[in-house]
């Protein structure tokens, strides 16, 4: 019985734990593109793009730096291997107003 509980509190720890390095938590956005980019300029570009498709109000500030609906975010780009293919995966991280 002590053996199922630990595998059951390592799983939920695993499962959190991926979650937390996604970037999936309160306040951050997340995306998935279709496209890879090599080029800063054509990411930030298509990230704009992706976000008003979502009926968003963003305006790209330079730096990495996005305002989006009138609240700052930062972009943290990340690959994730997806069946042996990295994967783009774009992660707005909310910035808190100092």
């Amino acid at each position: 019985m002590l053996e199922i509980a630990i595998i059951v509190i390592v799983m939920l720890l695993v499962f959190f734990g991926l979650n937390w390095l996604m970037g999936y938590r309160k306040g951050n956005i997340t995306l998935d593109l279709d496209e890879r980019y090599t080029n800063l300029t054509d990411y930030q570009k298509a990230i704009c793009k992706e976000l008003e498709d979502q009926g968003r109000a963003v305006h790209y500030q330079g730096n990495g730096e996005f305002l989006i609906d009138g609240k700052k975010y930062l972009l943290q780009e990340t690959n994730v291997p997806m069946g042996g293919v990295p994967l783009q995966h774009t992660i707005l991280k909310r910035q808190k107003d100092r």
